[in-house]
């Protein structure tokens, strides 16, 4: 079979990008894969193409619903009509007809909720699952032991499905978090495709305040200046929302904010924007961005620092994906540690909660109540529970040390990172490579035009005096 001409007939692409051909292959050798791939490489292409070419029902578990709709679209717009995204988007009647015509679908994706809902499972174990994928697969990492625990029960479909060659993809993740994720998901026979996390065209730097005050006037500063599209990231809802506003009333820009706490609607009619070129920043959460099909973003911005470095690595790769230089730049001013170590203990439910009555659980938050549902079944018990969740914490807490390393490194900060992920140090830095190098900001500014008087001839001057 040759892949390169099945590519081309079908998607349109001339040649693959790092790793795709590899685990395109993998996969129809019927064997499991682990593939790390760079930010931007299309992992996408991944399951269309290895899916197009397999016998049977392709289902990709994506952790969030503007990611799913992204994705289906890219998907449709490549000429694939036997897509569909089952999730909380979708009126009652349009869920019941997919679920009612399933087998009409080549490609579903939903949610690891969806996938646990016992009436959509149960229907989907009766079809031929050719491939399971599961995409940004660092949530079950990240995600699975604290606030949605259903990333954790993916293991225990896939052995109900009958073990169905299985596509596990992200574009971030150390070894620790590697072994992690193949333990939940019960993976002991998987081949692993590690490419490396460094993106040479991305700039990294590091600017430090005092206080709150400065680090607000630099953001409004660097606003004025950068090249756009870019995104600023945010750890608040509020602050995003805020600073939307007040730089879209100081600046010539068209801003908008985007978090979790939003309709689904406005939040899909935003990131369609921001693709399309309508919008020239975002100032969101990490709820945005995760897949996002936007190859010219030219800068990312953190107003508040991430929790951990692999957090980090997947935002500041949505820059640059077309290969031209782009920056990242990450403000801080002094304790701001303490907002994320308040977001970790906050992420961790309380083990004390799975001895609440079912009366009080019903007064819980979504979120919690899932939590206990999860542990009830595991069958742990309260002691177990607890040095459980108290590993999480000292996790999250290594993680967010790590980070902070990386503000107050005195090394190439690029450097850092590499050995963080455990890749060999680079020789050679790239040009732009990062504050600690030399790199500037002012390379990644807008280019102004300086307006140039025409100067006329002489043959148009005299016949200005003839007239």
């Amino acid at each position: 079979m040759n892949l390169e001409q099945e590519l081309k007939d079908y998607l349109g692409f001339d040649e693959f990008r790092p790793g795709q051909k590899e685990v395109i292959e993998t996969a129809l050798a019927k064997r499991n894969s682990f593939a790390m791939l760079p930010t931007g490489t299309g992992k996408t292409i991944c399951y269309q193409l290895a899916g197009h070419l397999m016998d049977g029902l392709v289902l990709i578990v994506s952790p969030l619903l503007s990611l799913m709709q992204d994705q289906m679209e890219r998907m449709r717009a490549h000429g694939e009509r036997r897509v569909a995204a089952l999730n909380s988007f979708l009126k009652r009647e349009e869920k019941s007809r997919i679920l009612a015509n399933i087998h009409l679908y080549k490609f579903i994706f939903l949610s690891p909720e969806m996938l646990n809902n016992e009436a959509v499972k149960s229907l989907l174990l009766k079809q031929k699952i050719s491939l399971f994928v599961i995409d940004e697969a660092h949530c079950i990492s990240q995600w699975g032991h604290d606030f949605r625990p259903d990333y954790l029960m993916l293991g225990q479909f896939i052995k109900e499905a009958n073990f169905p060659v299985t596509m596990v993809l992200t574009a971030t993740a150390t070894k620790k978090v590697r072994a992690d994720i193949l333990t939940q998901l019960q993976l002991t026979d998987c081949e692993q495709i590690i490419y490396s996390v460094n993106r040479p065209n991305i700039s990294l730097q590091v600017e430090k305040f005092s206080n709150q005050q400065l680090k607000k006037e630099r953001l409004y500063d660097l606003v004025r200046k950068l090249q756009t599209p870019g995104i600023i990231y945010f750890s608040s809802k509020k602050l995003a929302e805020s600073i939307a506003h007040e730089l879209r009333e100081m600046a010539e820009l068209r801003v908008a904010y985007y978090h979790g706490d939003m309709e689904a609607e406005d939040r899909i009619v935003i990131q369609q924007q921001f693709v399309y070129g309508q919008l020239d920043i975002i100032c969101a959460t990490s709820a945005f961005g995760m897949g996002i099909d936007k190859s010219d973003i030219r800068f990312v911005i953190h107003y508040h620092m991430p929790a951990d470095l692999e957090a980090y690595l997947q935002e500041i790769g949505r820059a640059g994906r077309d290969g031209q230089n782009s920056i990242a730049i990450l403000l801080y001013a002094n304790g701001d540690e303490f907002i994320q170590m308040q977001l970790a203990d906050q992420d961790i439910p309380d083990a004390s909660l799975i001895n609440l009555t079912n009366e009080q659980r019903k007064t819980l938050p979504e979120t919690e109540q899932r939590f206990i549902e999860y542990y009830q079944r595991s069958g742990l018990s309260a002691q177990e529970l607890t040095a459980k969740m108290d590993y999480r914490k000292k996790w999250k807490r290594a993680n967010l040390q790590q980070f902070i390393g990386y503000l107050h490194t005195e090394d190439c900060r690029r450097n850092y990172i590499m050995r963080y992920f455990e890749e060999p140090p680079l020789e050679v830095t790239a040009e732009n490579c990062c504050d600690l190098d030399g790199a500037k900001i002012s390379g990644f500014e807008k280019q102004e035009k300086a307006e140039q008087k025409e100067i006329p001839t002489w043959e148009s001057y005299l016949a200005y005096l003839l007239q």
